[in-house]
């Protein structure tokens, strides 16, 4: 059974080692796996963890169009070739996702410029969010605890 939430992980997992980046935490799991331990029995937990959103750029009003269109042409896409399945004829299908394309196109680039224009410049810049952790925990059972150390301790098999 997989808990819920993090409060009974924390509680019936014990600390086993500490690293710096959750490539290592990862590596260390493996280890413990390529040496048939158990591994349901740890975690893999962040520790102190923030959310870093990195500005990318100015969101300006062709750049929303921009975008919009982009996302308008995928949605576009999919309906042209929906309705292409239904459409008898090659040439009629064809026609049909390109149609899709430019209407997907068009409701996009407007969508996008009508979105900015709502925010009236309280955001008019790209970001990308993502929560980052200062260390990452390997965690086990209590009752597993001293064979995993074990196994830690010795070094790559």
């Amino acid at each position: 059974m997989i808990p819920s939430s993090p409060a009974p992980i924390m509680g019936t997992h014990v600390p086993l080692a500490s690293y710096g980046s959750y490539e290592e935490a990862q590596r260390a799991v493996d280890s413990l796996s390529d040496r048939r331990f158990p591994v349901e029995h740890t975690v893999i937990v962040g520790m102190d963890l923030k959310l870093v959103e990195r500005v990318l750029g100015r969101l300006t009003m062709l750049r929303a169009a921009s975008l919009g269109a982009a996302s308008g042409l995928w949605f576009g896409l999919l309906i042209g070739l929906f309705f292409a399945i239904f459409t008898p004829g090659l040439r009629n299908s064809i026609a049909v996702i390109l149609w899709g394309l430019f209407w997907g196109l068009v409701a996009g680039a407007l969508f996008g410029l009508v979105a900015h224009a709502l925010q009236r410049g309280r955001r008019d810049f790209l970001s990308r969010s993502e929560m980052v952790a200062d260390r990452y925990e390997v965690r086990v059972t209590p009752d597993r605890l001293d064979e995993a150390r074990r196994m830690l301790e010795t070094g790559p098999h």
